[in-house]
């Protein structure tokens, strides 16, 4: 079954401390290089990567004025952008940053869009419990089992 989606993001595992979302593709590699933890060859060649993306992508208002949003690319346009992208993701992978590829057609609400990306507005984070009568499955069967009785 093809799926056909219109928005997608790259995203590590760490969160950002303004969003408390997962930070993207540019704000790992660049955590990397403040951190002093990427080579300086390494580090060079993601300037080259970044300088591209500042003249080729334009930068949405409302990261500009450091608004709490996150940013998917289009698929509709994301082929350049991916293409662009792709020896950023080898850096991460050289240095051992584990990276998502999230697709949605719901991303949130959008502020903010150009022809390659929209900038959707991150809603406060709701923590929920799991609930005790949670139904699992058995890991030898896979067959659901549901809470052991008191």
């Amino acid at each position: 079954m093809k799926m056909n989606y219109k928005y997608m993001r790259l995203q590590g595992r760490e969160l950002a401390s303004n969003t408390m979302y997962a930070k993207g593709v540019f704000s790992m590699v660049w955590s990397l290089i403040h951190e002093d933890r990427m080579e300086e060859e390494d580090a060079d060649l993601y300037r080259e990567i970044d300088k591209w993306f500042v003249e080729y992508l334009p930068f949405p208002e409302p990261c500009m004025r450091k608004e709490k949003v996150v940013c998917f690319f289009k698929t509709e346009n994301s082929e350049e952008m991916m293409k662009m992208i792709r020896p950023a993701l080898w850096l991460l992978e050289k240095y051992n940053q584990p990276y998502y590829l999230v697709y949605t057609n719901t991303p949130g609400e959008i502020v903010y869009e150009d022809k390659y990306q929209v900038a959707v507005k991150v809603e406060d984070m709701v923590i929920d419990q799991i609930p005790d009568d949670f139904v699992t499955y058995d890991p030898a069967t896979l067959d659901l089992r549901e809470k052991d009785p008191e």
